[in-house]
């Protein structure tokens, strides 16, 4: 059975080279992609695994399941250099069982790469991706999609890093009790903390001495402008698109994409919704990000973030992630240069990954932060008190806000000498 499963992937492949050949700019879409890793920035396969098959592995062959988007012949087609897998859990177990189920989340993605070692191999650094690709093998990281699994927790956290987990997506669609999500600024939900809190501030400065990604595709407008204003390493959109293409509050507007004292990066998200405000999309659409942002702030700032098994809606011609080649040899059509398509395939999120870990690298006589959130910030029916010496949360406070002080001075000293 596994040998008729890897003909087909390679008749599959074969066929798509056909294809290629009658196309001058797809011949030179796969020429590229072979040069250089396709790293996407967000795939939701691991909660289709949860939701399908309630991550028992054994139930399911990711080289014959055809009912999703992502699967290891498709994945072999699109030319997929490195993926974050999302490591995402909904907004409706925060306050109960979020950790949990998000460590079971990051659980599935190591055992996916235990389970096919010749298709994935887990990975943690930009090394790591440059590893795999000259392995054909497609690296594989995790990204936390929503704060909400932290359970306001440092230590939650720096142990998921140790897990492997490189990014975090601040929030999802709800509010952290310290950060607001993109669902403020459309009147939906109120502001908590009018962007982040003073513990969310002490959370970016640990992303920073971690090596931790920050995404903020989920976030509010003011806790953008404020992650920009204190973090010393790039910042991530994991997937998210252009705000002056489509007025979505997910997308990310002109000015932050103008705000480049970091050089992070716009990974374009390929829902229909995030594309044209609207059901329907098509390529054209999709490339019409990649232009926006390259426009607005250079080919230095753009990647791909096809949101693939997460959203219900995706362009015609574009169905699963064996199509995203054709994104590519658009881009050619459309004028760009082999080095701007470089850029935005994996060299882009290499430079950003590669800063991070310099930024960590830097700090590494920095102890962790164990001051915790005030209790009275979290407090709920589901939530001990141990350790808390109240009624003094107060000076819990004010310490976390000294610390914080501290660590942005150091941050700012760090940005001047790296600019």
């Amino acid at each position: 059975m596994l040998s008729k499963v890897i003909s087909a992937a390679y008749l599959m492949l074969w066929i798509s080279s056909c294809a290629a050949a009658e196309d001058p700019y797809m011949t030179r879409a796969l020429q590229l992609m072979s040069e250089t890793p396709l790293i996407d920035g967000h795939n939701d396969l691991p909660w289709q695994l949860r939701i399908r098959f309630n991550n028992e592995l054994n139930k399911v062959d990711l080289n014959t399941l055809d009912t999703t988007h992502t699967n290891i012949p498709k994945i072999k087609e699109g030319r997929l250099g490195a993926q974050f897998w999302s490591a995402f859990v909904p907004c409706d177990s925060q306050y109960k069982d979020a950790v949990r189920q998000t460590l079971e989340q990051i659980d599935v993605v190591h055992r996916m790469c235990q389970k096919y070692p010749e298709t994935f191999m887990f990975a943690t650094s930009s090394h790591d991706i440059m590893t795999a690709f000259s392995m054909n093998k497609t690296a594989s990281l995790i990204g936390v999609e929503g704060g909400h699994s932290l359970d306001s927790s440092l230590g939650t956290l720096r142990l998921m890093y140790q897990l492997g987990v490189r990014y975090l997506t601040l929030t999802h669609s709800c509010n952290t009790p310290w950060a607001d999500n993109w669902l403020v600024d459309t009147g939906a939900d109120p502001s908590e903390h009018n962007g982040l809190s003073a513990f969310g501030k002490q959370v970016i400065a640990e992303m920073n001495r971690l090596g931790m990604l920050i995404d903020l595709a989920h976030v509010t407008q003011a806790v953008m402008h404020q992650v920009l204003d204190m973090s010393a390493a790039p910042v991530i959109f994991s997937h998210s698109s252009a705000y002056s293409v489509c007025p979505h509050k997910r997308n990310v507007p002109d000015d932050v994409l103008r705000r480049n004292e970091t050089r992070g990066i716009v990974m374009v998200n390929f829902y229909n919704n995030h594309l044209t405000c609207s059901n329907t999309a098509n390529l054209s659409d999709v490339a019409d990000h990649f232009d926006h942002i390259k426009k607005v702030g250079g080919a230095g700032i753009v990647g791909f973030g096809g949101d693939y098994d997460g959203v219900g809606r995706l362009p015609e011609g574009l169905e699963d992630v064996s199509k995203v080649p054709k994104v590519v040899a658009e881009l050619l059509r459309r004028g760009w240069s082999d080095v701007d398509v470089k850029a935005a395939l994996g060299n882009n999120l290499l430079r950003v990954l590669s800063q991070t870990e310099g930024v960590r690298d830097g700090l590494r006589d920095k102890s962790p932060d164990d001051v915790p959130i005030p209790y009275d910030e979290v407090k709920n029916t589901c939530r001990t008190s141990y350790g808390y010496q109240t009624p003094n949360t107060g000076a819990v406070h004010s310490l976390s806000t000294l610390g914080l002080l501290l660590t942005l001075a150091l941050h700012a000293v760090i940005k001047l000498s790296n600019s």
